[in-house]
């Protein structure tokens, strides 16, 4: 298909004005009160880190009907659909035309594929400067109408590839047992009895990742833990003899960020785990969260590190039942969870595959 395809160059003055930003938003007025998407300089959630009940720097109208979002050290491209504000290190960019957003997702792609990548640096110097590819028709004219059919094409690929995935995994069943209704309602309505309690004491002794520097990783297929967000912490997949973490079990990174392991890892000295393999999958999750809420508090940083030994000291508010954690009604909870959850997701695979259907064809 892309064999036969004429291609021109472009830089991007030809197809977006740079915008002008005033009133740039300060991570003081995320204040979540409001309904306004705040962008900055993200990779993840679209580039959204937060709303805010300030006024909108940007309209979302008829006029101008979506905006790409450039992060200049992410290097990421976003697409704004509703009025929204800004942070610092961000560029807001408005079509010079009306183009569809499937159209805008195409040129963005080949657009982002062109810039060089800086790691944590500046990004838009180089942006604005690279030729990046389009095809064109006969006339030698910009092709929307190929860059509509190739994105709605891919799309339904992916839709596809979800419907298949959600029965595989038997996650297209989002109806609540009465069991799961009625656990969800306690919940709601307060009725839980909660106590602290002490990681330690639950799941033994937390244990510390030991450091594998960058040169020294071999290329292999072990997720290796560190500290961050990007990747759920997994900054490679290495081959190197390492001590390896059971899955089903908890991480906690530097910062006390606690994320739950579905599989075998190596982790850095930067994470400690905790031993929650033994329990059901389920309410290790459920332990996995109320650990976070317990850690991730703001206390540690790069000045005060999260170690293994801070695990072990951590107090955790689980449901309890005779005094003792109730791992059942937590593993009941989070299954409800999880379907509430997927509900959405369903139905959205749903709708777009039956409006893709002649496209799946």
């Amino acid at each position: 298909m892309l064999q036969k395809v004429e291609w021109g160059e472009f830089d991007y003055s030809e197809l977006f004005t740079n915008c002008i930003i005033k009133n740039k938003l300060t991570k003081f007025v995320l204040d979540n009160q409001g309904k306004t998407p705040v962008y900055s300089s993200e990779s993840t959630n679209n580039g959204i880190v937060g709303y805010t009940s300030c006024k909108a720097n940007f309209v979302v109208n008829k006029k101008n009907p979506y905006y790409v979002i450039f992060g200049d050290h992410t290097r990421s491209f976003n697409i704004a659909s509703e009025s929204f504000c800004v942070m610092d290190n961000v560029k807001v960019l408005s079509m010079s035309k009306i183009y569809s957003v499937r159209a805008l997702m195409y040129i963005i792609s080949s657009w982002k594929k062109c810039v060089p990548n800086k790691g944590y640096s500046r990004h838009w110097s180089l942006a604005k400067e690279v030729l990046f590819k389009l095809p064109m028709t006969v006339n030698n004219k910009i092709d929307f109408e190929f860059m509509e059919s190739f994105i709605a094409e891919l799309e339904a690929q992916r839709i596809a590839e979800l419907d298949s995935y959600l029965k595989v995994t038997n996650l297209k069943d989002y109806t609540l047992t009465k069991e799961e209704l009625q656990v969800v309602n306690d919940f709601e309505s307060g009725v839980f009895e909660w106590r602290e309690f002490n990681l330690e004491k639950l799941f033994g002794n937390s244990t510390r990742g030991r450091r594998l520097k960058s040169s020294d990783r071999i290329q292999g297929d072990l997720p290796f833990v560190t500290a961050g967000e990007t990747n759920e912490g997994i900054s490679a997949f290495i081959g190197n003899d390492v001590i390896t973490f059971s899955e089903n079990t908890t991480t906690i990174d530097m910062f006390g960020s606690a994320k739950y392991r579905s599989y075998k890892y190596g982790g850095d000295d930067h994470i400690a785990v905790v031993h929650t393999e033994k329990l059901p999958k389920f309410a290790s999750i459920f332990v996995t969260s109320a650990i976070h809420k317990s850690s991730y508090t703001g206390k540690f940083s790069y000045s005060r590190n999260f170690y293994a030994k801070d695990a072990d000291e951590l107090d955790v508010s689980l449901p309890t039942k005779n005094n003792k954690p109730n791992y059942e009604v937590m593993e009941t909870l989070i299954s409800a969870v999880q379907k509430l959850v997927i509900k959405d997701v369903v139905l959205y695979a749903d709708k777009k595959i039956d409006a893709t259907k002649s496209v799946v064809g």
